[in-house]
């Protein structure tokens, strides 16, 4: 059994406009690639908003740019074939961590299962947006978020409120079968997943509220 547990940051009463949206997909060899945006309005011309520092652990397999897109400023983390154990470092990219988001990827035989809990109680849900998607190499058999196509699944997690993720796939066990390479399926997700990370933190030092819009959305699902 492979478990991933992806402890994502929160700062409580924040009070500022936040976009946090990470890509992750999983290859047929349980190899992940993907990406990370943490982004706030910024306060003023100085705000560069949350910086993302890959731990030194992953310094190979992760590269930070400049994040700076509709208003809102921070950073943007790639990175590629982590192991299910590399995943779990990643919430350490921010001196500041908490437990807004768990993520579990479990292998049982052939079965690959994914759960996971979002607290998002303390994000303000004006201004958030809030996202997780993943991909798998083969068709996700049940789940309770937004299928994006058989592979690919996607929750908006609503602002304020308590949600949880499921989804199972089938593919074969790599560490039972041949395997030469492996194609990554990453390039072809375009919608950001979003998990709460630095960007808490960083916004949670701000007194006055920064101006902006944005909108909560319901994660939504269905089971097949």
């Amino acid at each position: 059994m492979s478990i991933v547990l992806l402890a994502v940051l929160l700062v409580p009463a924040l009070t500022a406009c936040l976009r946090v949206q990470v890509s992750m997909g999983v290859s047929a060899n349980d190899r992940v690639s993907g990406q990370i945006v943490a982004a706030t309005v910024p306060v003023d011309e100085q705000d560069k908003g949350p910086q993302l520092v890959p731990p030194d652990s992953l310094a190979d397999k992760i590269r930070i740019q400049e994040y700076k897109r509709d208003g809102y400023v921070g950073s943007q983390a790639f990175f590629s074939d982590l192991t299910f154990g590399d995943v779990a470092q990643l919430g350490s990219m921010h001196e500041q961590a908490g437990g807004a988001l768990q993520i579990a990827l479990r292998r049982s035989g052939d079965f690959v299962t994914l759960e996971g809990k979002a607290d998002l109680e303390s994000v303000p849900a004006t201004g958030s947006d809030v996202q997780f998607t993943i991909a798998f190499p083969a068709r996700v058999a049940t789940t309770n978020g937004t299928r994006e196509g058989d592979s690919i699944v996607s929750w908006k997690l609503p602002a304020g409120e308590k949600s949880t993720i499921r989804a199972e796939v089938r593919y074969a066990d790599p560490n039972t079968r041949s395997f030469a390479g492996w194609a990554g399926i990453v390039g072809g997700v375009t919608i950001g997943v979003a998990v709460i990370v630095g960007a808490l933190a960083w916004i949670g030092r701000n007194k006055e509220p920064a101006i902006g819009s944005g909108r909560s959305t319901s994660t939504s699902g269905s089971d097949v």
